[in-house]
C-alpha cells in the first residue's frame, strides 16, 4: 500500500512537470509574439490556437477545481452535494506547482490579450480567446 502512495506520488510529480513545461513553452511563444516590431511570419494560426486550447483546458480541468470545489468532480462516484456544502468542506491549503501553473496561465492571459490588440485574428479565435 506504501509502494502505492509512493508510486502515484512519483506518478502526480511527472504529470505536473510536463504541465509546467507546457505552460512554459506556450509562455515562450506568447512572448514571442507580443515582442516589438515582430514580422509577420511569427504569428502562426495553429500556435496561437494550441496555446489557448492549453490555457483553456487547464483554467476548467486544473484551476478552477483547485480553487473552487464545485467544479470537483467526485472520483469515487459519492453523493451529490449542494456547491455550499462542497465550499464548506474545502481546505485553503494550494500546492505550490498549482499556484506556479495559476502564475503561469495568468501571464498567458495577460499575453494573450497582448497579443489581439497587436495582430489581427480569425472570429473563431477570438471566441476561444473569449
Amino acid at each position: 500500500n506504501n509502494d502505492t502512495e509512493d508510486e502515484e506520488r512519483l506518478w502526480r510529480d511527472l504529470i505536473m512537470e510536463r504541465v509546467t513545461k507546457s505552460a512554459d513553452a506556450c509562455l515562450t511563444a506568447i512572448n514571442i509574439m507580443t515582442s516589438p516590431n515582430m514580422p509577420k511570419a511569427v504569428y502562426i494560426e495553429d500556435v496561437i490556437e494550441r496555446v489557448i486550447q492549453y490555457t483553456k483546458f487547464h483554467l476548467q480541468n486544473t484551476l478552477y477545481p483547485q480553487y473552487d470545489p464545485v467544479y470537483r468532480v467526485d472520483p469515487h462516484g459519492g453523493g451529490v452535494l449542494s456547491s455550499k456544502a462542497k465550499r464548506a468542506k474545502c481546505s485553503t491549503h494550494k500546492q505550490r506547482v498549482i499556484v506556479m501553473l495559476y502564475n503561469k496561465v495568468c501571464d498567458i492571459v495577460s499575453s494573450l490579450s497582448e497579443l489581439l490588440e497587436i495582430q489581427l485574428l480569425t472570429d473563431t479565435t477570438i471566441l476561444q480567446v473569449s
